[in-house]
């Protein structure tokens, strides 16, 4: 099972309580109008397309915060892969009314979350024994962040920079306004000590990043022969990270030249929704 960190756990409240107020505002008319207030049921939740398991925290919360009376029950652990269809992830007892309020804010969450683990284990899949590590970025869905940072993880993936706060990526509109890479490193020195990673687009912008003593170096939309080069120019001085337009037809190539790190957008801003339901039984 993965691990949850306290950010998330804060994240799952938040989230869970904002889409169920929005979900379902003053209450669920349909039900209240075919369903008796002492109804009970069972239903289970599955996916149903071949994928890799991701929110099942967040689905238990979903139903743990409309009714106490529920029994729920997980069935699977995120992280696992989903590959005798329908896969089974979850059932859930109680007041069918309870059951039927919370169907569509726990499948919006989980469908979402498997598919962002899904497509971030075809790309860490793509770079076995590469040695390269794939990372995801800040391109999230607003107010999701810490969820989809988690379904990155479920997926074998790793987690770059959470926010602004809690890492360093120079990019080229800092430099510009900075007057450069050295001053843009110095000033930095003066009031952090995290690392310093630069993004850099040529051989002669890395030289200079290098030359002042940057922590990380992120090779910015270069071609597999000049990145290898340039792994080659910042091996044992600087960790390397690729980035820019990477696809999983070209990423194998892109590990090969030896870079430490790969950042991927897409994990988070095109991850297409797994499809899973839940049914009454």
């Amino acid at each position: 099972m993965k691990q949850l960190e306290s950010i998330e756990l804060d994240a799952i409240t938040r989230v869970i309580e904002q889409a169920l107020a929005e979900d379902i505002g003053s209450g669920d008319v349909t039900s209240a109008g075919t369903i008796p207030e002492d109804a009970t049921c069972t239903a289970r939740i599955v996916v149903k397309e071949p994928g890799i398991v991701a929110g099942i925290p967040v689905v238990h919360a979903v139903f743990a915060t409309l009714d106490d009376a529920l029994l729920i029950d997980e069935l699977a652990y995120d992280g696992d892969r989903a590959a005798r269809l329908p896969y089974e992830v979850l059932r859930v007892s109680g007041p069918a009314r309870s059951i039927l309020a919370g169907e569509r804010v726990a499948l919006n969450i989980l469908g979402r979350l498997c598919g962002i683990a899904t497509l971030t284990r075809a790309y860490v899949d793509a770079v076995a024994g590469t040695g390269a590590t794939i990372l995801d970025t800040r391109k999230t869905t607003p107010g999701l962040r810490a969820l989809e940072k988690y379904a990155v993880r479920c997926g074998g993936g790793s987690n770059h920079r959470f926010g602004l706060d809690d890492g360093i990526l120079v990019k080229d509109n800092h430099l510009l306004v900075a007057g450069g890479v050295q001053a843009a490193v110095r000033g930095l020195r003066q009031i952090s000590d995290l690392p310093v990673e630069v993004e850099v687009e040529t051989l002669g912008e890395l030289r200079d990043a290098l030359a002042a003593g940057v922590d990380g170096v992120l090779l910015d939309n270069m071609s597999p022969a000049l990145m290898r080069e340039a792994v080659g120019l910042a091996r044992g001085r600087a960790t390397t990270e690729a980035s820019g337009g990477i696809t999983l037809a070209t990423i194998r190539e892109v590990a090969e030249t030896g870079v430490d790190f790969i950042s991927i957008g897409a994990l988070t801003h095109s991850a297409r929704s797994l499809d899973v339901s839940l049914e009454v039984l």
